[in-house]
């Protein structure tokens, strides 16, 4: 809105229209900068055809304002608008969507700049820059993100103010010193908007389908080598900020999706769910807080085991944290658990035949070793902890390259090649109980995480990923049994870089190498956290908790429209005033300021210029006062008058006027 009422005021101070005036080169380059530096971010993300030929028409146009050419024929910039928007078609196979949508929008932008050539497509074309800019918040909110649209927002400010000039061309500075004071006023108005304006649950509308495309997390099911690909990110899961102590790491086992079929190869979550009837107690539980990132899943994360149901979710029988819709904004919900409570000890005999269940035809040695155990050991717990013995004591290997596995995955793995990773451990160990008669499922989720001193939070990445198993004994119910600390303790108790070799790949921040850049990015995701916090996750809760905290803890939607009118109404005027101030400050150009440096001289000399004399009538006063400087008064007036109110001031016309004023010898 303030930048629309300066141009304004700029348009309307012209003594000529200006909407027809052809740009310069100068300003046509200014335009495509603006326009590249806005779509950069775009630029890297589309195809790399569509990239070049962006790119070609951008510096094509340059280089006809360059030559002073004229834009090529009508005919065929509409034959490669047509031709661009096919080609996007047959890449994204569609012109709706984000990726496809944006994608089309910069090329139109591209096309645009090509047939701009008057003032008034110039400042269209800068306003529809600031479209494009904000479409980089459909794929990144960061801190990083909002800095660089400031910063392509200042660039267009910026040109749009310097098409505005006449006359003799300033340079840039003095348009980015408008354009940056410009934005300095619309703080106020923003911070106003920002508080004031009422939130409500969810985005003002629905985001296309692909907007949620490339989220990462883990899925409804598991087979191996599923888990690998995750363990190879070190993008961020959730982050949890405790209230007191932080447990050890060996007891943050963030419970996920829970698997119950299985095929031979993969472990599936059941498709329909029933709901807890009631939550397991116990004290002391731990309080947390979690701030999870987006996966398009419905899954929530909690410490096992959940005690309490955040706002839209719900706890299911076998104890996952469910949201009522898909995780595809950040989310924050508040948590407490009790990491010492069973539950399930009388689940029905159907609960429990369904954890007994197996495919026929698979793993046939598994089968006979599981009867054998069963025949030896008659107590289900002594059986489990055989088993677990055998692990930790056989040759058997914790590795992010496992070999591949065949048909019979289990057998291969328990009795061949006896490397892998954590969902082998488990699927395995499941299968044996399941075969042994003992009720068994995989659990999914993530283990430990690294705690970052600088925010007193715990940050858990993608690296983190994890799967175990849960047992059902009797008169126990169901328990946590991991057969990855079997086999390697010190993944569960100091994490993921620290059980797997060197030669196994991780990315470098999750192995903690190089201790200073460790420490930087642990300071820089401490200041995102903060700004998910309180920028991101402002929502309606937020603004609840602010308003009460400034004294209107039972407002309405009346009363915060009345405030934020008020309040939006004082910053705009502050605005208004600072602007017109600055306009009043800055209506004399150059040569009113050199015109005016030649009035305190004579002034000093004992010759005031009085207010409503003119610039002749003043210099034929002061002829008469100085005859012998007369003559070069009368030529620095006449100067003034043709530059100030005609259309030939140059820079070197204005140099040579301010060189006449520091010679005049009075």
């Amino acid at each position: 809105m303030q930048i629309a009422c300066v141009h304004w005021l700029y348009m309307a101070q012209q003594p000529i229209s200006l909407s027809k005036r052809p740009i310069t080169a100068r300003e046509t380059f200014g335009l495509g900068a603006g326009f590249l530096l806005a779509g950069l971010a775009h630029l890297l993300r589309l195809p790399l055809w569509l990239s070049g030929l962006i790119c070609v028409i951008v510096f094509w146009r340059l280089y006809l304002a360059h030559r002073k050419t004229a834009a090529p024929r009508k005919w065929l910039l509409v034959l490669v608008a047509l031709a661009t928007a096919g080609g996007i078609l047959l890449e994204y196979r569609t012109l709706l969507g984000r990726d496809a949508g944006v994608a089309l929008l910069v090329v139109m932008l591209a096309m645009k700049l090509m047939e701009t050539y008057t003032q008034r497509d110039g400042t269209l074309l800068g306003f529809l820059g600031f479209f494009l800019l904000v479409t980089n918040f459909l794929y990144s909110q960061t801190i990083g993100t909002a800095l660089y649209m400031l910063a392509c927002a200042w660039v267009l400010i910026t040109v749009l103010i310097a098409m505005q000039f006449t006359g003799a061309w300033p340079g840039w500075y003095r348009p980015a010193q408008r354009a940056g004071l410009l934005l300095l006023q619309a703080i106020p108005l923003m911070l106003v908007l920002f508080l004031l304006f009422p939130r409500i649950q969810g985005p003002l509308w629905g985001l296309p389908h692909d907007a949620h495309a490339g989220l990462s997390g883990l899925s409804d099911n598991m087979s191996p080598g599923s888990l690998n690909n995750l363990i190879l990110s070190d993008a961020v899961a959730f982050r949890a900020s405790f209230r007191g102590r932080i447990p050890e790491a060996r007891a943050l086992y963030w419970r996920g999706p829970v698997l119950w079929d299985y095929d031979g190869r993969t472990w599936t979550a059941p498709r329909f769910v029933f709901n807890a009837e009631e939550l397991p107690a116990g004290e002391p539980a731990i309080e947390y807080t979690v701030t999870l990132e987006p996966h398009n899943k419905r899954w929530l994360f909690a410490l096992e085991f959940p005690m309490q149901r955040p706002p839209r979710a719900v706890v299911t029988r076998d104890m996952q944290l469910l949201s009522t819709t898909l995780v595809r904004n950040r989310m924050r919900y508040d948590m407490s658990s009790h990491l010492q409570s069973t539950y399930g000890a009388d689940d029905s005999e159907s609960v429990l035949r369904r954890a007994l269940q197996l495919p026929d035809g698979y793993n046939p040695r598994t089968l006979r070793h599981a009867q054998e155990l069963r025949r030896k050991f008659s107590d289900d717990r002594q059986l489990v902890n055989e088993v677990l013995a055998g692990f930790r004591n056989e040759n058997y290997v914790y590795t992010l390259s496992p070999p591949l596995l065949g048909e019979h995955a289990v057998d291969e793995f328990l009795f061949d090649t006896r490397r892998g990773f954590c969902e082998h451990y488990a699927s395995s160990f499941t299968f044996l109980m399941r075969a042994a008669g003992i009720p068994a499922r995989v659990v999914t989720g993530y283990q430990g995480g690294q705690v970052n001193p600088v925010g007193d939070y715990v940050l858990v990445r993608q690296a983190d990923a994890h799967a175990w198993t849960e047992i059902w004994l009797s008169g126990a119910g169901w328990v946590r049994i991991d057969p990855t600390a079997a086999v390697s303790p010190a993944r569960v108790e100091r994490g993921i870089a620290s059980a797997l070799p060197s030669s196994d790949a991780l990315p470098m921040f999750v192995r903690g190498d190089f201790e200073f850049l460790q420490r930087m990015r642990l300071t820089w995701d401490s200041v995102t956290y903060t700004w998910n916090q309180w920028v991101l996750g402002y929502n309606p809760e937020r603004q609840r908790q602010f308003l009460a905290n400034i004294g209107f803890s039972d407002a309405t939607w009346q009363m915060l429209a009345v405030i934020l009118f008020v309040c939006a109404g004082t910053a705009v005027l502050l605005g208004a005033m600072l602007a017109l101030r600055d306009l009043r400050a800055n209506r004399s150009d150059l040569v009113r300021t050199a015109y005016d440096h030649f009035c305190r001289k004579l002034a000093r000399r004992g010759l005031p210029r009085n207010p409503a004399e003119g610039p002749m009538d003043f210099a034929g006063r002061a002829a008469q006062w100085n005859s012998q400087a007369g003559q070069e008064i009368n030529a620095i007036s006449r100067d003034y008058v043709a530059l100030r109110y005609g259309t030939d001031a140059t820079a070197e016309s204005i140099r040579e006027f301010k060189r006449r004023i520091r010679a005049l010898n009075l």
